[in-house]
């Protein structure tokens, strides 16, 4: 009787990991990315970008695993990567709510651009741009991002991009 229980609580807490690290990007969220990034890509003239499902499967994998905390570490991987992470945050999609204030990832790395000197290739004291420059370098042409709700009641996003751009001695 023993040996029951132990399997059904074992195939209990499986279940509820798997419903927990479930993908959280909808096709309104895949929509977003692409809309948003294209958006900030042709307003400096660069092509757009396209969702690609194995970069995405990456994403999501990564996503995963910060689920548990939440925390800003990037993935180290074979990608470019944005990472945002907080309450209230979606990944690209408008969200109509009244009881929490909503940031959308994307946005938030494109917000970078009024710190970003595209003539000298650097950012303004002090600020970060990196994430825009990301976003619109030209090379890339693939995404795949991914949303998470972390154990800490936030929200992690994570958009990778291929091949891997943002290098620091070289224009976007």
């Amino acid at each position: 009787m023993g040996y029951n229980i132990k399997l059904v609580l074992c195939i209990c807490s499986l279940a509820l990991i798997l419903a927990r690290v479930s993908s959280a990007t909808s096709r309104r969220d895949i929509r977003g990315f692409i809309n948003e990034h294209n958006k900030a890509r042709a307003e400096v003239g660069v092509g757009p970008i396209k969702w690609n499902e194995t970069i995405a499967r990456y994403a999501q994998n990564y996503a995963n695993v910060r689920s548990w905390d939440c925390a800003m570490e990037h993935s180290m991987g074979p990608y470019g990567e944005n990472i945002a992470s907080g309450e209230g945050m979606t990944g690209a999609a408008a969200v109509n709510t009244a009881d929490l204030p909503r940031v959308k990832a994307v946005d938030r790395w494109e917000a970078e651009k009024v710190d970003y000197n595209y003539e000298s290739n650097s950012c303004a004291d002090g600020k970060m741009c990196g994430h825009y420059r990301q976003v619109v370098w030209n090379m890339i042409v693939r995404l795949g991002c991914a949303k998470v709700r972390c154990s800490s009641g936030g929200t992690f996003i994570g958009c990778n991009y291929d091949p891997p751009g943002n290098y620091q001695d070289e224009k976007p």
